[in-house]
């Protein structure tokens, strides 16, 4: 694990811009979670209009986005374990069910406040040693969020830039995030869940998963604060990687997700397909909604498979 002097001065002076360690005690395990108030809950469901669903979720299978870039994250292997046994005797009602082998971050996820860390922390200051090979992450796991629905927000930077997906050099700045915003007629708030949109995705639904995950274009290191001043509650996007790749600050690799994850406390989600809700919210000229997001709660995990819904 690195030394805290191994990163720059640049990233230590955003860390403490964007800190929330202590914010909601010394007990919390949530992060910006907590911005999703019963007030907040109420006035998303106000959003709806039309009752338009749009799923937000890559197809879990064995031919998914993961090419063995990042050790561990295997594919989805589905195994048959019965198929129309009629365990109760000959002529009895047949069963048939299903196994899964897979990483919990292959596809579309959520990373948990454990899935990074730094100088030998995590969220709200707790010890990295605090993550076991046998238990998991004992502190802000993925199970900790106990529901996560909210109003969606989505920055088409992409569109706002006047083309279908960003350049793979391209890191997403706070300008970019107003233009997104100005281009929605929309206002990010406290409690929204943000999604931002580059079009990378098309890489991968078009069958090229290599160019798919590198280069990426992504969220730049300037980008937390632009969240943090806004108290977002998790933020998602259409991309492997999260953040631009490579680093746009050379030898300083994931600093988004530490800032993120470990100084903010703030879920972030990856390989979003945005491109169905891109196309409706310029059709209906509005750009928020509710978002059903619930994480899937394996205790102790550091990220889960997540099938997001969006609904106009």
């Amino acid at each position: 694990m690195p030394a805290a002097s191994a990163l720059p001065p640049e990233f230590h002076d955003i860390a403490k811009r964007v800190n929330n360690w202590g914010r909601w005690g010394p007990d919390d395990e949530i992060g910006t979670l907590n911005l999703i108030t019963d007030d907040v809950v109420r006035e998303a469901a106000t959003t709806v209009r039309t009752g338009h669903r749009i799923p937000l979720a890559l197809p879990l299978e064995q031919n998914g986005v993961q090419t063995g870039l990042i050790p561990g994250r295997v594919n989805p292997l589905h195994t048959m374990v019965q198929i129309n046994q009629e365990i109760f005797g000959p002529g009895t009602v047949a069963t048939s069910d299903d196994a899964v082998t897979f990483g919990l971050q292959a596809a579309t996820h959520w990373d948990a406040l454990t899935h990074i860390s730094h100088s030998g922390r995590i969220y709200n200051g707790r010890p990295a040693t605090t993550i076991t090979a046998h238990g998991g992450a004992e502190f802000s796991g993925i199970d900790k969020p106990r529901h996560l629905v909210s109003r969606g927000v989505l920055l088409d930077v992409a569109r706002a830039h006047g083309v279908d997906r960003l350049p793979g050099d391209h890191a997403v700045t706070p300008e970019d995030l107003a233009a997104a915003e100005e281009l929605g007629g929309v206002t990010v708030r406290a409690g929204d869940i943000v999604l931002v949109r580059t079009g990378q995705v098309q890489l991968c639904l078009g069958g090229d998963k290599h160019a798919y995950g590198f280069p990426s274009p992504g969220l730049s290191i300037r980008t937390p604060e632009w969240f943090h001043a806004r108290d977002v509650a998790a933020v998602a996007n259409d991309t492997l990687t999260f953040e631009i790749f490579p680093p746009e600050v050379e030898n300083l690799w994931l600093p988004v997700h530490a800032l993120d994850l470990v100084e903010m406390g703030m879920l972030q989600g990856q390989n979003w397909n945005l491109e169905e809700l891109s196309t409706a919210c310029a059709e209906e000229r509005r750009y928020a909604f509710w978002l059903s997001a619930m994480p899937e709660p394996f205790v102790g995990a550091t990220g889960t498979p997540v099938a997001p819904v969006a609904v106009l």
